[in-house]
Parts: structure tokens; sequence; C-alpha cells
């Protein structure tokens, strides 16, 4: 089941959502801070394992081991395999919508900056947003206040919002629309 990429309607009181990506660092850059973060855990940086970097570098959203190796051409066992080890290190997240049969992968926020997850919980696909840094702001202090009462310690945050998205709320009515020969 591949994602399609979505467009983020921006609501006119929050400001405009964007993709995280198209403002990051550029793809040679995140090559030289994987290199330099692989070679001081003395891992090689493959072929397979720059292909792999590369399309999550570029791409719009998470995404899952099968379209990972359809867009590298590498063999599913090295896919995984070089997920795992970007992982161990860091320099890959593993998501998971508990609607969705895969979990989806992207690079880590040091890597492409700071975004959340718009996740539809019909069908699983996953796409970056950047809150305006207004809301961001407030966000961070809603999460200071509360960690303040709990005595908790906040590192950083992720946020996931959870609803449908537009080709899963239009598919019902695309079904409804048929006619029977009853």
């Amino acid at each position: 089941m591949s994602a399609r990429r979505q467009n983020v309607v921006p609501d006119d009181a929050l400001g405009e959502m964007t993709s995280p990506r198209g403002s990051g660092a550029d793809v040679d850059e995140i090559h030289d801070a994987v290199a330099e973060r692989l070679g001081n855990n003395v891992i090689r940086y493959t072929k397979t394992r720059r292909r792999v970097v590369e399309v999550l570098a570029r791409a719009r959203q998470p995404l899952t081991v099968d379209e990972i190796r359809t867009m590298t051409a590498a063999p599913l066992s090295s896919v995984y395999r070089t997920l795992a080890i970007l992982e161990e290190v860091g320099l890959v997240h593993r998501l998971t919508n508990d609607n969705s049969e895969y979990a989806r992968f992207e690079l880590a926020e040091d890597l492409l900056g700071h975004h959340h997850h718009l996740a539809c919980a019909s069908c699983g696909a996953m796409t970056d947003v950047t809150l305006p840094k207004n809301v961001e702001a407030d966000l961070d202090r809603a999460l200071a206040l509360l960690a303040e009462q709990q005595h908790f310690t906040v590192d950083g945050h992720r946020l996931d919002i959870i609803g449908t998205c537009a080709t899963c709320t239009d598919a019902p009515h695309a079904q409804g629309e048929t006619t029977r020969a009853e």
C-alpha cells in the first residue's frame, strides 16, 4: 500500500503549514552528516546506504520499506539491513500508525528539521508538516508547563495528528456513486 503525497491545507487561524523537507539541509549536506556519523561508529557508507539516505532525504513524507526498495532498486534484505543500521545510530526514525500494517521511516530531525505528521487512521498514510513558529512556541510552552507539573524533563516532542486523509474521506462518496445492476 503506497501513500499518496497530500497537500496540507493551511488553517487561516494557524498560518501556513509546510513540508519541512524543502527548507532543510540540502542532500549533499545530509550525505556529509550521515557519512561523518557512520564513520564515528566505524560503519561504511555503502552505495546502498547512500541510495536509501538519498530517497529518504528527497521524500516529502515517511516511507515504507517497500516504497524505499522500489525507489532504490536495492534488494529488500539490503534495505532492511540499511534501515536497521541507520536506526541504530540515530540517523533514521521508525514511525508507526496504529491503523497501518507498515512501519514508515524517515531521516532524523537533526538532518531534516523539526516537524510533525498528519497520520491517516484509515489508510496509514503519513504526511510531514511544519507548524507556524507561533503555534510551535505555544506548544513548547504548554509542554514545559506540563513537564513542570509532572516533574519531568522534556528533551523534545513529536506530534502525530490522527485523522482521515482527503483520499479516504472521498472514498465512500465515490463508492456510493456506482450504479447497481439489480
